[in-house]
């Protein structure tokens, strides 16, 4: 998650149930991010122990697909309303209703809204398919069947992307408050060839099987990474605030984020970092060449812009494609017109598109001097990935990438440091070895839906399961005879009870009267 962390303090494996305040102490962001992820954790598990991976409710399970046949090979696919839990992950595919306007006051009529009931693959809320690009469109069913399937993850949503996050009350000088994470799904087509499925026609349950065996690759990450301070060679030039025995020689408390950028083999891999866990965003006003007015140049120094800055030009649509682009650097600084010249001109396919809220996104890796014997080279304006050695970050902050790793863009680690114990939190064997993690996110969901073998022809692959609670059923006469049966049954123990009591009793009388 981009956003302004002290640290991510949640550990499925601790079993914790509650995070418990106390009076007078202080309130902090991890506290009670960790007990969001708590709830969220235990209700997920739950739906997901109780549904299975996948499945909708029978009578609103959402997702149902469509194939329909377009011109000029632009086909798209109709997606139906209703809901889907993935590995306990709620999926609302309802299309909201279109807003109803105030009447024209020429002609007094309202304007017609104009929507769909549906979503369709081309106008989907967060996949953002673009039919210009020959990548995005649907496989021909003629040529062979293909899958469609549901992939579902989470990702952030800040002020820069949602302005209604920020309250306007607070002024423009105030930073924001919060920011939101969001279930992100996406309706996405996979051709049996990645699947190993060679039959032309196979069954519902041949795919569904092959199916989970691709699921079960895609959602094992092999990378693996291990973070540590270590006094770097520079460390007798610090000011003396910082300890002269402190590894980590940063002056201030961080959340380093490494997030790796273009994901594939070592060799092709690279990564970017941030001591801000990648928070400090920048709306963009408006976009000229390689020039960009932004919304506001930062709220500190600590938070700002410089020239050699690497950012990332990017938009909401392509934050969810999770695809890398070229990060650029900061070339000039206008101040008074809030505007910075970049080392190159974006993408062409990014940020042009005022709703769909374009911003930069600060990077801290920069190229520079050789330090332990490597230059500090980019590709791509980022670092190259080299596993199986120690990599310098900054302020003695290093990082390790175990061998033989397979990397997607977006998988990240989170590192803290901090200042009071001159080093980085980070967990250790007994010898005090950094140990190696798997990612903390990008957790990505994915299951079946339909198998399409031609126009109007598609094989429903969803699963739906019903309500638990049923009507109490109504007592038939052989029920309310065996119950007047117990009654009657009952009352005559009592009775007997009660006689046998007062036989004793009127003995223990006699017995007191002849003493």
């Amino acid at each position: 998650m981009h956003a302004d962390l002290s640290r991510a303090t949640f550990r499925p494996e601790r079993h914790y149930s509650a995070v418990l305040a106390q009076q007078g102490r202080v309130q902090l962001d991890a506290d009670l991010n960790e007990q969001t992820a708590i709830q969220l954790h235990q209700a997920r598990t739950l739906a997901a122990d109780l549904i299975g991976r996948h499945g909708g409710p029978a009578g609103a399970c959402g997702f149902r697909v469509e194939y329909v046949g377009g011109r000029h090979d632009i086909d798209t696919l109709y997606i139906h309303g209703g809901r889907y839990y993935v590995d306990g992950i709620l999926c609302d595919a309802d299309r909201p209703a279109p807003g109803v306007p105030v009447p024209d006051e020429d002609t007094g009529q309202r304007q017609p809204a104009g929507t769909d009931a549906h979503w369709d693959y081309w106008n989907q809320p967060d996949a953002f398919r673009d039919p210009e690009r020959p990548g995005d469109r649907l496989p021909s069913p003629a040529r062979s069947p293909f899958l469609v399937y549901l992939r579902v993850w989470e990702r952030t949503v800040s002020a820069a992307e949602d302005p209604a996050l920020r309250e306007v009350a607070l002024g423009a000088a105030l930073p924001d408050t919060t920011v939101r994470a969001k279930v992100v799904w996406q309706v996405l087509p996979l051709p049996l060839t990645a699947l190993d499925i060679e039959d032309a026609a196979p069954s519902p349950g041949a795919v569904r099987e092959a199916f989970e065996k691709w699921a079960t690759a895609q959602a094992a990450p092999s990378a693996r990474l291990a973070a540590r301070g270590e006094r770097p060679e520079h460390a007798d030039d610090d000011p003396c605030l910082v300890r002269p025995d402190a590894r980590y020689r940063g002056p201030e408390n961080q959340l380093y984020r490494v997030e790796i950028h273009a994901g594939g083999a070592a060799a092709d891999a690279t990564f970017k970092w941030s001591r801000e866990n990648g928070s400090v965003v920048f709306p963009v006003d408006e976009l000229d060449g390689t020039w960009v007015r932004l919304a506001t140049l930062g709220l500190d120094s600590r938070l700002d812009l410089e020239v050699g800055d690497r950012v990332e030009f990017t938009d909401t649509a392509h934050a969810s494609r999770l695809e890398a682009l070229p990060l650029l650097r900061v070339e000039e600084l206008d101040l008074p017109g809030r505007r910075v010249r970049l080392s190159a001109e974006p993408d062409p396919g990014v940020g042009r598109l005022p709703h769909l809220h374009p911003f930069l996104r600060r990077w801290d890796h920069r190229e520079g001097p050789r330090r332990k014997g490597r230059t500090n080279s980019l590709k791509g304006g980022a670092v190259p990935l080299t596993e199986g050695e120690w990599l310098p970050l900054e302020d003695g902050v290093e990082v390790y990438f175990a061998e033989n790793g397979a990397y997607r863009t977006g998988d990240h680690w989170l590192i803290p440091a901090r200042t009071a114990t001159g080093s980085v939190e980070w967990d250790t064997d007994a010898a005090r070895r950094p140990l190696l993690k798997a990612p903390a996110g990008i957790d990505r969901h994915v299951a079946p839906l339909a198998l399409v073998t031609g126009e109007g022809s598609t094989v429903d692959l969803r699963q739906a399961f019903g309500p638990l609670a049923a009507d109490v059923p109504p007592a038939d006469q052989a029920a309310l005879d065996a119950e007047a049966r117990a009654a009657q049954e009952e009352q005559t123990t009592e009775a007997g009870s009660v006689g046998g009591r007062s036989q004793t009793t009127a003995a223990g009388a006699a017995a007191e009267g002849d003493e």
